[in-house]
């Protein structure tokens, strides 16, 4: 079964375009898991590779979203 989780760039990131995020998706940044059952746990590409998640990231301000 393929579990979705949805993150927001950690540390205080926070993106502009779908082109930053990417980016820093493939070079595997943490991102803030802020899903109900694994809130504020730390993810990043290679772990949700791993585990076989969907993860969806919020960013500009938490305004747009994208998939991977």
């Amino acid at each position: 079964m393929n579990q979705t989780i949805e993150c927001v760039p950690a540390y205080g990131r926070d993106y502009n375009s779908q082109a930053a995020v990417r980016e820093d998706w493939e070079a595997n940044k943490d991102f803030q898991i802020v899903s109900v059952a694994d809130y504020g746990r730390y993810i990043n590409k290679q772990d949700a590779d791993l585990g076989g998640l969907s993860v969806l990231i919020r960013y500009a301000k938490l305004q747009k979203v994208m998939a991977f």
